[in-house]
């Protein structure tokens, strides 16, 4: 990577740590990448570790607006496009009644574009300007809605039957983001680039706590991250994410623990519903487990 490429990657690192997300160097590239390229990103990784949390820190970097589509088992595809407005319609044809224009011109003009209802996809690529597209946890939704969305990640255009093609206004730049519940298509992967997210080592993550708790002193943010590494070692359903590490920290400061020793343990105990997210897992952690951990941070 040349100089004058390695300022633009810690540009953009100052940019997205500004906004309090810390970016390594390797994702920080790929952004300028999808962006330079035109290409959307796939975002893997295990869940909390800061997917989504990208897309709305870069839609910032851009300043544009997000378009998020939270998907979901089940979902529909026809649905993420468009709809349309059936109540409108319906009147229009109540007020069509007298009109003398053929039958063809009638539903040419009822299945018009100012019937349409724009969701999330077609919301995306009508925008004027681009605007930052999140296709969040895809590997809820089926295959069947993967292959959907091929024409839209190929050519940045959708086909709705009653219109036509309709190509992108301006291309959006779109992220999605997969917690590997299911294995993504080939044809899927091959249209994006690609960035594996993982859990933050203790230097990183310590920084992500300064960046986002400048109040926290550092030895309790230290304190904080040790705990919560070691957490992410035992055996849980749920290992703690950023998000949580974060929540927990809060909650400490809420809590007046300034310390893990003796005197801080009831305090870790009581905010330990900000880091723990099954009974189970919270069934784990007894005093005595709690104790041991905060001993050796």
């Amino acid at each position: 990577m040349t100089s004058a490429r390695m300022h633009t990657v810690l540009t953009l690192q100052r940019q997205l740590q500004q906004l309090g997300y810390v970016a390594e160097p390797g994702l920080a590239a790929t952004l300028l990448l999808m962006t330079a390229m035109g290409r959307p990103l796939l975002l893997e990784g295990e869940a909390g570790v800061g997917k989504t949390e990208i897309a709305k820190v870069l839609a910032q970097v851009h300043q544009t607006r997000l378009i998020r589509l939270q998907c979901y088992e089940g979902l529909d595809a026809h649905s993420t496009l468009y709809e349309w407005n059936y109540q409108r319609q319906l009147l229009a044809i109540k007020l069509l009644d007298d009109d003398t224009r053929s039958v063809a011109e009638k539903e040419q003009d009822i299945f018009s574009e100012r019937y349409l209802l724009r969701r999330p996809l077609l919301e995306a690529i009508s925008s004027p300007t681009p605007v930052v597209l999140l296709i969040d946890e895809i590997d809820r939704a089926d295959e069947a809605f993967e292959a959907y969305l091929m024409e839209l990640l190929s050519d940045f255009q959708v086909s709705i039957p009653e219109l036509g093609t309709i190509k992108a206004v301006s291309r959006p730049i779109v992220i999605l983001t997969s917690n590997g519940t299911r294995e993504l298509s080939d044809a899927l992967r091959r249209r994006c680039l690609y960035q594996y997210v993982d859990y933050p080592g203790f230097e990183k993550e310590l920084l992500i706590v300064e960046t986002r708790l400048p109040q926290m002193p550092l030895q309790l943010a230290r304190q904080v991250v040790e705990f919560v590494q070691a957490l992410r070692q035992m055996d849980l359903q749920k290992k703690p994410g950023i998000a949580e590490t974060l929540d927990w920290a809060a909650a400490l400061l809420q809590l007046g623990v300034s310390r893990f020793d003796e005197e801080g343990l009831d305090g870790i105990m009581a905010s330990l519903s900000a880091l723990v997210k099954t009974q189970a897992d919270g069934a784990s952690l007894s005093r005595v487990v709690v104790q041991k951990l905060a001993a050796a941070c």
